[in-house]
Order: C-alpha cells, then sequence, then structure tokens
C-alpha cells in the first residue's frame, strides 16, 4: 500500500522559527549550483561550549603574557552577534540601521542614558572606518567578552604595557589568532565531537534533496583538511543511505579558502592528494569529485559552467560569506543565522504582553497629540492671534488633566516596556531590533543576504523547487497593521515619561 502525503503536510507553512525568510525573491528552480560554508553552516556548534574554550584558550595565551586575568571567566550573556566595537572608547554598542548608538556599555558597565548621550549624540557609526569593529559571526562571542572585561581592568591600571583601547583590541586580536592557530581546539573538538557539535540530522537530507533535484553542490571552507575531514564524516555519514558519505554530496570540495579573498583575489589551487592531507599544484584546474585547498572563485565557476544568478552561497558570516559572494560575483546569497528561533520564541512569548504595550503606546499618542494642541491654544491666547477658543485658565486645567493621565499611562507603559528590550538577552534584547528599529545587524543582512534562516535543513520545507517570493515592505504612510502599529518607547530617546 502506498502512502499518501495529507494536504496538512503539502500546504502547511513551516514553524515560524524554521522559516526561510526573504528579502529579494529566489527561484529555487533556476539555481543551478549550490555553495556550503561548513562551520556553523552545515555543521553548528553548542555555542556555549565552544566559545568558552576559545575563551579559556585565549586566557592562557595573556596569563603566558604576564596578564592578570586567570580570574575572568567567560559570560555567555555578555556579547551578541551583531554588536559594534568601539576600539577607541573601549565600549560595546547596539546599533540602528542608520548607524546611531541604541544602547552602549563601557566594558562590562552598562552606560545609562545621559552618558551615552554625551558620547555618541554627534556620532554615527560608520563600519569602513577603523575604530569600529562589528561582531558579526558567533566566533566573535569569546573576542569581544575578553575585550570587554579586559576594558575594565585597563580602566583600573592593571594591564601591562597597554596604551589605549585600541592597543589594546589589537593586542587581543593577536592573541585570539595565535590562540587558533596553534589548532588545540580543533584537536579538542575532533576528539570529543560529541561535546561540541550540535547535531541535525535533517541536514544531510536536505541536501540529498538537492543533489537528486539537479543542483551541483559544493563546499567552500576555511578550515583546513583534516578538521573538514572528521567533523562532516561526523556530522553526515552516520545519517546518509548506505554505502554513502558526504564526499558523494559535493561536485567539488575546497578547503583552506581564506574566504572572503576566496571571491575577490585569485590565489593559486592545491589538490589535496592523501588522506593526511599532503598538497599538490592543480595542473588542469578544478574536477569533478575533486578535493582542493586554496583557489578562487573564478575556478569553481569555470567548473561549474555557471556564473552570477545561477549560484546560491550559503554562509554564516554576513562578510566573509554573503556579502562579498553577492556584491563582487552577484551569486545569490543565504544567511545561516542559528540565534532567529530563539529570537522568534522569545518574539512569540512575548506577545501578549506586546500587544498590551502597543495598545497603551496607541493611547499615549492619542493624549500626546491632545496635549500638543492644547499647548499651541495656549501660545495663541498667550500671544493674541488665531480663532477665539478657549480661555487660559480653561486650557491650562485641561493641560495638568492631561500631563496626569500621561503620568499614570507611562508608570503601566514602562514595566512593560523595560521587558520588551530585555528579551532573550537582558544586556541587550532581540538580535534584529535596536530600540524602536532594525538593528544594523538586521541591516547587513537585509543587504546582502537574499533570505536568511535557522538552519540549512530549513530548504526540507521549501523543496529544491519553490518560488520563495519576498513580502511586499512596509512603508511609515501603509495603512496601520503589524508592521506599522504604535512605536515602541526607545531607549535612545530617554526614559519614558521624558519630551
Amino acid at each position: 500500500m502506498t502512502a499518501t502525503v495529507t494536504p496538512d503536510v503539502l500546504f502547511s507553512p513551516p514553524p515560524r522559527a524554521r522559516g526561510i525568510y526573504c528579502n529579494r525573491t529566489l527561484n529555487l528552480r533556476s539555481i543551478k549550483a549550490i555553495g556550503y560554508d561548513m562551520d556553523y553552516t552545515l555543521i553548528h556548534y553548542r555555542v556555549e561550549t565552544w566559545e568558552r574554550r576559545a575563551y579559556e584558550y585565549l586566557q592562557q595565551h595573556l596569563v603566558s603574557q604576564g596578564w592578570p586575568v586567570s580570574e575572568l571567566a567567560f559570560d555567555p550573556e555578555l556579547v551578541i552577534r551583531g554588536l559594534i566595537l568601539d576600539t577607541q572608547l573601549g565600549n560595546l554598542l547596539k546599533v540602528n540601521r542608520f548607524g546611531y548608538v541604541k544602547r552602549a556599555f563601557h566594558g562590562t558597565r552598562a552606560l545609562d542614558f545621559e552618558e551615552q548621550r554625551q558620547i555618541y549624540t554627534r556620532t554615527i557609526v560608520d563600519l569602513s572606518e577603523s575604530r569600529w569593529v562589528f561582531l558579526n559571526t558567533l566566533f566573535s562571542l569569546s573576542e569581544g567578552c575578553m575585550y570587554a572585561q579586559l576594558v575594565d581592568l585597563l580602566d583600573e591600571r592593571r594591564l601591562p604595557g597597554v596604551l589605549g583601547y585600541t592597543d589594546l583590541y589589537r593586542l587581543v586580536k593577536q592573541q585570539l589568532d595565535a590562540a587558533h592557530m596553534e589548532g588545540a581546539l580543533k584537536d579538542e573538538i575532533m576528539a570529543d565531537p560529541d561535546r561540541f557539535v550540535e547535531l541535525d540530522p535533517e541536514t544531510p537530507l536536505a541536501l540529498l534533496d538537492q543533489k537528486h533535484a539537479g543542483k551541483r553542490l559544493v563546499l567552500i571552507t576555511n578550515s583546513e583538511w583534516i578538521y573538514t575531514r572528521s567533523m562532516m564524516r561526523y556530522a553526515f555519514d552516520a545519517f546518509l543511505p548506505e554505502g554513502t558519505t558526504w564526499r558523494d554530496l559535493f561536485d567539488v570540495v575546497i578547503v583552506a579558502a581564506r574566504k572572503p579573498e576566496f571571491f575577490s583575489v585569485r590565489s593559486p589551487l592545491f589538490e589535496v592528494v592523501t588522506e593526511e592531507g599532503l598538497l599538490r599544484p592543480s595542473q588542469t584546474g578544478v574536477r569533478p569529485g575533486g578535493f582542493y585547498f586554496g583557489g578562487h572563485a573564478g575556478q569553481v565557476e569555470q567548473h561549474l559552467g555557471l556564473s552570477g544568478d545561477e549560484i546560491l552561497y550559503v554562509g554564516d558570516h554576513i562578510y566573509g560569506d554573503v556579502h562579498v559572494s553577492k556584491s563582487v560575483l552577484r551569486w545569490r546569497t543565504a544567511l545561516i543565522l542559528r540565534e532567529l528561533e530563539e529570537e522568534i520564541r522569545a518574539i512569540d512569548k512575548a506577545r501578549p504582553d506586546e500587544a498590551r504595550l502597543s495598545t497603551l503606546m496607541g493611547q499615549k499618542e492619542r493624549l500626546e497629540r491632545g496635549l500638543a494642541r492644547l499647548r499651541l491654544e495656549q501660545q495663541r491666547r498667550r500671544i493674541g492671534y488665531g480663532p477665539a477658543g478657549e480661555s487660559e485658565e480653561e486650557l491650562a486645567a485641561r493641560v495638568t488633566e492631561l500631563k496626569t493621565e500621561l503620568v499614570a499611562l507611562d508608570a503601566r507603559i514602562a514595566p512593560l516596556a523595560r521587558a520588551s528590550g530585555e528579551y532573550p538577552n537582558t544586556r541587550w534584547g532581540l538580535l534584529m531590533r535596536a530600540g524602536n528599529d532594525k538593528s544594523h545587524l538586521a541591516r547587513q543582512i537585509e543587504r546582502s543576504a537574499d533570505i536568511y534562516t535557522s538552519r540549512v535543513s530549513n530548504f526540507l520545507f521549501t523543496t529544491p523547487h519553490l518560488l520563495i517570493r519576498s513580502h511586499r515592505g512596509t512603508l511609515p504612510h501603509d495603512p496601520l497593521g503589524e508592521d506599522s502599529s504604535p512605536g515602541r518607547p526607545d531607549e535612545a530617546s530617554g526614559p519614558v515619561g521624558e519630551a
């Protein structure tokens, strides 16, 4: 008896947390090749475990240099992806899409509204300036945490030989790169992958669907061959059909790709000729089923006989994976944003409070509009122009009444507004929001990623045959709806109730 697929399965959308979200319409039927990053894309790590160990390796390096950091500990809540380091002032910033600072910490201390306003009221964050460092991957969390904690120590004059906050960041970055170059952390992961890797049995199935639908799959990773071979075997082989390995999925595998340079610089290509990673210069370019070291995207395009919007590249690094591949090669792009699942769950959980807050803010807007009109009438009475109306005494009484109502309303709004800015992270709030606007991270995703989603296996919900349509963009003058509801209190505009 043949099983049938029920209409519910055929037509139901995926759970919101597993959805694929579209900035620019993408027809998967027209995509002929799909390239994948590996780390935090095809393979997802247990973020806190990985970043804690990366932090500890960095800490060991600093201790060996005589720094007083042995008592520090990794704080997984201190930093989220999408923050910006101000290396000139030693601050961590949440910035909106226009470059305005919405929330700030100096080291590990939150700046209050007035202090933040004094520092950044005339500042627009521009990532092209060396002062700013964008923490745009999950690998940035240990770096950002250590830097913030070291700012505290620098302020206490406890760090040897450090001249300022910019100096401090340069030294942290050097020591972190040195810790990664030694390879001890990756050796530890390969020895005990169960501890570090969050397996997703559905990801191999999603890639099998794409491959058998005629898509040519390419793996392009910055990781070295030994690590790539070990991790892909662990994460994929147990979930593939018998007699099939991860290698059978990919038309080409490129390791040590040196992204983002891979997409823009013509680097030499080497072939991996032994399981131990022995290399030899490639004389023939890229061949089907080959394993390669280095090279550049032009060689992949030449091998595939494809270019531009015929290729989709999927990765987790906003700049190194999606921005450069789109801006230089015009490939279509997909960003993996694992935190999106927690973000959406937090939003859904907070919907009742958000609805109450929206209703109260609508009432507040109505009262503020009335108060502004009364103040205008008082101005006209005081100066003596405009049509006749209520007396100054009557206007003053009504102003007092409205102010009283607003004070009472603000008392109801304030706790809801605070809670709205503290989920799912009490320090920074939502990943994709900054105050009442999109975050700088959201803007970067909007500009560079055609689609974004929480994990590769979410492609199972779209299939390789779907046209993914972008939503109609909203404008401030559109009819009132979910995306144009009354504005929330904004932490960069001062406490609730202040003009």
